[in-house]
């Protein structure tokens, strides 16, 4: 009996020392899958105003009346993010919660700016619903013309010189803070960062 006992106390310790080394080869592995998959950011697009470039500056007026000039330069520093949407775009009505937390945790550099174009009326009952009217809401048609906007959820990063900074189509906070990144690390988006990266690390492994 006892030495039953013994026999399958070593198996027990054989199979959790086979184990650890399991766990730390999965750990291992994950840490290389990591390094390798670029980070999720929002999906460029070809059309329209180009990255890096005088945003097109637009006059505008939101449905509260007041007048914004979109791309102006600006003395306090602030980026604006322009965010396209529409009414009856269940991926933008999805979006629209990460949108306002992120313009509460970046307000004192950003203002968010939504856009969109149609009827007034149902524009007006859409803020009421969904809580939007603590956001600039502007229509225009000629505003998403000049961004290239095609698809919605869609947004464009200008910053206070009123440049260009990064834009995309976008349907998640990871999309929208990945607009953000990509200004803060002097890129257009963050897959020119990654590409930019994975090419650096080539050449040092050469």
């Amino acid at each position: 009996m006892t030495q039953a006992l013994l026999i399958s106390n070593v198996v027990l310790w054989l199979v959790v020392a086979a184990m650890g080394f399991v766990i730390l080869a999965l750990v291992r592995q994950i840490g290389v899958l990591v390094e390798r998959v670029a980070p999720a950011g929002a999906l460029a697009v070809q059309e329209g105003a180009r990255v890096g470039e005088t945003a097109p500056r637009l006059s505008v007026d939101t449905l509260a009346g007041k007048r914004l000039e979109i791309a102006a330069p600006r003395d306090d520093e602030r980026a604006t993010l322009l965010f396209f949407l529409s009414p009856d775009c269940p991926v933008c009505e999805s979006t629209l919660p990460a949108l306002q937390s992120l313009a509460r945790h970046e307000a004192e550099r950003l203002d968010v700016v939504l856009a969109s174009d149609g009827a007034r009326g149902e524009h007006e009952r859409f803020v009421d619903e969904k809580g939007l009217g603590a956001l600039p809401y502007v229509l225009s048609t000629d505003l998403g013309i000049a961004y290239g906007v095609s698809k919605l959820p869609f947004a464009a990063l200008v910053d206070h010189e009123g440049i260009l900074r990064s834009r995309g189509l976008v349907n998640s906070r990871e999309h929208l803070e990945s607009l953000l990144e990509a200004m803060d690390l002097g890129v257009g988006s963050i897959q020119e960062w990654a590409e930019r990266e994975s090419r650096i690390q080539l050449k040092t492994e050469i």
